[in-house]
């Protein structure tokens, strides 16, 4: 795609908009910017970037005749790719990519793409560590932060690039091809953007659409979607499976993390040598693992990197302890699946705080991992009501209302006793009472490192 000249319309003012802003800027584009929230003003938009200063900008409607002359629009990723704007685009025969795909179509070196519901945050930043202790040029982005077009314009023939996608991402690529590709897992989640699993799944799969048979995708064999779907794939697949030998790929056996090529066995690591828990994150590691051996990383660069790796920010993180009572953070709990992992993860009797925005899930398996480990759930936000009827149906009646966060930490300190944790891991997302799931962690930690002895 040549954006030299073009008109391009960036949809959306936020992060991701003003990094393809100014990266289609770079590209001599003609660049125009629309703003669905109608709070906002032009001069406002204008004072983000001095990309949009340079920009025509409109907020809340776009004219008809703008509509005509664009050639590209670029979504942000928080803007559903079937509102009735978008598809008046789609019926104009105007170009609709996403910032993944723009900065694809601008950056060089080879890229290794992971997604999935849960993991993917940690497994990006072990790939990215994993690549940097190899290679000279290694740039991480996508989904963790840092958004590809923000990078894409510095990228070389070597760079190497590992990329968290969303499958908000992914639903706007139209050439994006990773050289490695990975889904760590699926279950159900942001159905109240897809609307149905089936949707889901797809724009998950889809990010190995265009990869040719030289490329490589790392899939979870645990999950039966994705076994079923490796088994239709051209590509050379690897596979990791936390509970049984994988004939190409990685594999747990006991406490170790074995790697299996071509019928050749080579121990990786013993999981008791990590600093991060549970079943989920010795997943996460085997599907860092399997990429970067892909891309030609040797096994004692990846194996010092798995020794000195630290949980990620937000995700199963220890905070500190207080009267003998751990506190954790796993504030990236978003959605049910990753909650259950959080619990998983604690080793003593739990005191929970759940609840927040409502994605419409459900939360039975939820409650039901449980299983005698939460001694008390205590809820916040949109969805307490209903994941304490959730509770209820399951019998487990040990709940109570919070009005805040702050009030929830109270409860659970004046609760513990010395051997118990604390866990923050909500099952929902956060923007019901915080901006992001990042504010709610941080918050969070703050409110427990004040906690009186």
């Amino acid at each position: 795609m040549e954006f030299q000249e073009k008109n391009v319309l960036v949809f959306g003012s936020g992060k991701s908009g003003i990094a393809a802003a100014e990266l289609l800027e770079k590209q001599n584009a003609n660049i125009f910017v629309f703003e669905g929230n109608e709070k906002q003003s032009v001069a406002e938009i204008k004072e983000k970037s001095e990309s949009f200063a340079k920009a025509e900008i409109y907020v809340g409607t776009l004219p008809e005749e703008v509509m005509d002359k664009l050639d590209f629009v670029v979504l942000s990723p928080g803007v559903p790719t079937d509102l009735p704007l978008v598809n008046a685009m789609r019926d104009k025969n105007i170009t609709i990519i996403g910032e993944i795909e723009l900065a694809y179509q601008v950056a060089k070196g080879k890229i290794l793409a992971i997604t999935g519901t849960n993991g993917k945050t940690t497994t990006t930043t072990l790939v990215g560590e994993i690549l940097s202790n190899y290679f000279k040029d290694v740039k991480v982005v996508g989904n963790i932060g840092i958004p590809y077009t923000s990078v894409a314009a510095d990228t070389t023939e070597e760079t190497v690039t590992a990329a968290e996608i969303s499958s908000f991402q992914l639903e706007t690529i139209v050439d994006f091809a990773p050289d490695v590709s990975a889904i760590l897992n699926i279950t159900p989640d942001h159905l109240n953007r897809h609307h149905t699993m089936e949707n889901y799944i797809k724009a998950k799969e889809d990010i190995t659409k265009n990869q040719k048979a030289n490329d490589v995708c790392v899939l979870n064999y645990e999950d039966e979607v994705l076994r079923k779907f490796g088994e239709s794939l051209s590509m050379k697949v690897l596979w990791f499976d936390s509970k049984k030998p994988v004939q190409n790929g990685c594999y747990l056996n006991g406490e170790k993390i074995i790697y299996v090529s071509e019928g050749k066995e080579e121990e990786v690591i013993d999981v008791n040598e990590l600093n991060i828990l549970g079943t989920h994150n010795y997943e996460n590691v085997m599907a860092a693992v399997a990429m970067t051996i892909s891309i030609g990383v040797p096994m004692d660069v990846i194996v010092k990197t798995l020794r000195e790796f630290q949980a990620v920010e937000h995700r199963i993180e220890y905070v500190t302890e207080k009267r003998g009572v751990k506190f954790y953070n796993d504030s990236k709990g978003t959605n049910p699946d990753a909650a259950i992992k959080g619990i998983q993860a604690m080793n003593r009797p739990t005191l929970l705080i759940g609840g927040g925005y409502d994605k419409q899930s459900e939360y039975d398996e939820w409650i039901e991992s449980f299983d005698g480990k939460v001694k008390k759930l205590v809820l916040i936000g949109v969805t307490k009501e209903k994941i304490a009827d959730c509770a209820k149906r399951h019998g487990f009646t040990e709940y109570v209302f919070a009005d805040s966060l702050e009030e929830a930490v109270n409860i659970c300190y004046d609760n513990a006793v010395s051997g118990d944790a604390v866990l923050l891991s909500p099952a929902c997302a956060s923007w019901d009472m915080f901006k992001s799931y990042e504010e709610r962690g941080r918050i969070f930690k703050d409110l427990v490192r004040n906690l009186k002895e």
